[in-house]
């Protein structure tokens, strides 16, 4: 809990410490969808991407589970191909069988983008690789208390009527419990968007597919619906509706964000 309420204050400081010029190129948030596009960041920029979440999941015939987190990602261009980025839930409050309040685990990763669209190919996408790794600094009943660590392909296409797609396909290695050990996990997600208005509002639909985590757990497809609005090139809002349409995840989840850019 000490450890938690230390979180936002460093956020915090490195928002303060990254602010910079303007940049003109558009502002690209990886939330608050599940799919990752393959663009990067731009080389030298510093983005902040942070936001709220709620979620309820019936559980049986128990009492329902009910979620709420503080989310928050720093993603840093190393190059115009390549990004680092840390990913966390500074709070998470738990309330039902499980009643807990802490933080969440942290994600380490890398996005390399290898392969660049031609313009006017819809078949030509961006392509990339991002691979991660899950710190379990989180204890349970919000943390697994288990590493994770994965890989995976990204695909961006521009399509023609203003329509974007971006795919994601991975595999996951999931730290278990009893017995001890590691299960691969299958990742797999899709989501088209487009411009209502050009440069500013775009709205989405995604589907995502996940093998089950754990031996006593079943596999899970979810969809949302969302959409981003950009109020100048470096500064997004957003927000997103889920539910789960097969296996255990929440019967509705509710997404809200902001995101900034500074330095290119």
């Amino acid at each position: 809990m000490e450890n938690a309420r230390h979180v936002p204050c460093l956020l915090l400081g490195v928002l303060l410490v990254a602010a910079g010029p303007v940049a003109a190129a558009e502002i690209d948030p990886d939330r608050p969808d599940v799919t990752n596009s393959a663009r990067t960041v731009p080389r030298g920029a510093v983005q902040i991407e942070t936001g709220l979440e709620y979620a309820r999941t019936s559980l049986g015939g128990g009492e329902a589970e009910r979620r709420f987190a503080v989310q928050a990602a720093l993603r840093v261009g190393l190059t115009d191909r390549l990004e680092i980025g840390v990913a966390g839930e500074p709070l998470v409050r738990l309330r039902g069988a499980d009643e807990d309040t802490g933080h969440g685990d942290l994600t380490l990763g890398v996005k390399y983008r290898f392969l660049d669209s031609i313009k006017g190919n819809a078949w030509r996408p961006d392509l990339g690789i991002e691979p991660f790794v899950k710190l379990p600094i989180a204890e349970a009943p919000i943390g697994s208390e288990r590493p994770d660590f994965g890989a995976q392909l990204l695909a961006s296409f521009e399509l023609p009527w203003d329509l974007g797609l971006d795919v994601n396909a991975g595999l996951a290695a999931v730290g278990q419990t009893r017995p001890r050990g590691y299960r691969l996990q299958a990742l797999a997600s899709a989501s088209l968007q487009r411009d209502l208005i050009p440069e500013r509002l775009e709205v989405f639909a995604e589907i995502f597919f996940a093998s089950r985590e754990q031996r006593s757990e079943r596999d899970r497809l979810s969809a949302d619906v969302g959409l981003i609005y950009r109020l100048t090139p470096t500064l997004a809002l957003d927000a997103a509706v889920e539910t789960s349409l097969l296996g255990s995840g929440p019967d509705y989840a509710v997404r809200a964000g902001v995101s900034v850019r500074f330095g290119r």
